[in-house]
């Protein structure tokens, strides 16, 4: 596992109150606060600390939001009220904290039709979120949350490469993380942005040799382009995927 920022806010999170429904008011604090850089602030959330090094898939997104931020530190809090090990927490956090309501939805049945499902040979890639999870890493780009007055950084306004703050996590961290997986892996970037980012990441040498599923719309119920875009890059998805799974050969 990489060295985590876990141990910094370790004892605040402890001060929590863990019988109640944790809020914006709890968690979007100065004792949580990692930097601030105009209008933007980045917290600390601890379940994008967890790295599944020995994933076959490895979906990414922009940055965490304030729900994954939040079911984070519930799930943190209720592994260490069980004394599970800090790595147990983490990940169980990460789990907690991944995809869910119609976004997952929409990404699975973006996955099937591209026959990831194929990978851990069964009905549905849904089975990478349960009994398959070992195949699974699921991140962002920035890897802990980022508020844009206190709402949902998009990813757009400031742009990552604009902002100091965002593109030193997106070039240096990032790559440090994609350096942990062991290739080959199939990488699904989320989105034009994540994807010209990865890009980018690649074009200054980083050495990341895994397969890149390039084209690949975000999930969101937001993004209204979704179908179309899906439906352009399917055959194009599909490829790539059928000649990833020719190459390499994952255990279930």
């Amino acid at each position: 596992m990489l060295e985590t920022k876990l141990d910094l806010y370790l004892p605040s999170i402890l001060t929590l109150n863990s019988t109640k429904t944790l809020t914006k008011d709890d968690l979007l604090t100065d004792k949580f606060l990692i930097a601030k850089e105009d209008q933007l602030s980045m917290y600390y959330s601890p379940h994008n600390e967890y790295i599944n090094k020995s994933a076959k898939i490895v979906i990414v997104g922009i940055t965490p939001g304030w729900v994954q931020m939040k079911e984070a530190y519930t799930q943190l809090i209720k592994s260490i009220n069980h004394n599970h090990s800090i790595e147990q927490s983490l990940k169980a956090a990460k789990m907690a904290a991944s995809f869910s309501g119609n976004m997952k939805k929409n990404l699975v049945d973006m996955l099937d039709q591209c026959s990831i499902n194929e990978i851990s040979q069964s009905y549905s890639t849904s089975s990478l979120f349960h009994e398959h999870r070992h195949l699974l890493h699921t991140t962002s780009i920035i890897k802990y949350p980022v508020f844009l007055k206190e709402k949902n950084y998009t990813g757009h306004k400031p742009s990552i490469i604009s902002s100091p703050l965002l593109s030193s996590y997106a070039f240096h961290e990032f790559s440090k993380e994609l350096e942990q997986i062991q290739s080959p892996a199939l990488i699904i970037p989320l989105g034009k942005t994540v994807e010209h980012l990865i890009k980018q990441l690649l074009s200054r040498g980083k050495h990341l040799e895994h397969t890149y599923l390039y084209g690949f719309p975000h999930p969101s119920g937001a993004n209204g382009h979704r179908k179309k875009q899906f439906e352009e890059q399917k055959q194009t998805l599909k490829n790539l995927v059928e000649d990833w799974l020719e190459k390499n050969k994952p255990c279930t």
